[in-house]
């Protein structure tokens, strides 16, 4: 059940979920748009709700742009073709099949199972895939910045991130992505194990691990990195 209603300028009303977590230090907010669109904020202990939601108020700006770059969903059906980690892939439903296999060229997957379960299979389908290229991609860089594990996400406002713990969390999503995109955000959160700013000495590191196209990468995913989100 919802704590508060968010309203946006255009009148759409999103739902806001507050939950306290102990040992943390700030108020984190997180839109979300998948699988329903709703506003997650996490608060420490002695942070009341009251301040949680003025938090939320301040960030009007921000959530409104958050929303606006989320496109409407497209329902994903049986003979469509969608790209994803670098490829085009057609997607054939065969309810005989008891999981999901891709044709020996890698350009057809069937989905097994009823067809209720279809775009879950799928979606699950290329997390699956996106974690082992996500692993490849991290095992370009030397071993000092590999992290000591790697979370899959499915965030609306971030790419990536890395924890004073050594872990790294990545949105998914980022299978619809160019490669070269994906690649950036995989090394720009390695960069986060040395240096954990924004820094000039970030940068640099973020250029020695990706190589030449950093800033080209960077500026697609702020013009198209909406388009991601319009599966599922």
């Amino acid at each position: 059940m919802a704590d508060y209603v968010f309203i946006l300028s255009s009148g759409e009303e999103i739902p806001v979920v507050i939950s306290t977590r102990p040992g943390l230090r700030n108020i984190t907010l997180r839109p979300k748009s998948s699988p329903k669109r709703e506003i997650l904020i996490s608060k420490p202990w002695l942070v009341s709700e009251n301040a949680a939601i003025r938090f939320l108020v301040s960030k009007q700006k921000w959530i409104e742009c958050v929303y606006q770059r989320c496109p409407d969903k497209i329902i994903v059906q049986s003979d469509d073709e969608i790209e994803f980690l670098g490829r085009r892939v057609k997607l054939q439903h065969v309810s005989t099949l008891r999981s999901n296999k891709f044709s020996d060229d890698g350009c057809v997957l069937y989905v097994g199972g009823g067809a209720d379960m279809f775009e879950r299979r799928v979606r699950d389908e290329i997390k699956k895939e996106f974690l082992i290229v996500l692993k490849d991609m991290v095992r370009m860089a030397p071993r000092e910045f590999w992290p000591k594990k790697i979370a899959i996400r499915d965030t609306t406002s971030r790419w990536g991130s890395c924890s004073t713990t050594g872990t790294m969390s990545f949105s998914w999503r980022l299978a619809f992505a160019p490669l070269d995109v994906m690649r950036y955000v995989v090394m720009h959160e390695l960069a986060h194990k040395k240096h954990m700013d924004h820094s000039p000495q970030f940068w640099a590191t973020v250029r020695e691990l990706y190589g030449p196209g950093v800033e080209r990468a960077k500026r697609w995913l702020t013009q198209h990195g909406g388009e991601l989100h319009r599966y599922f």
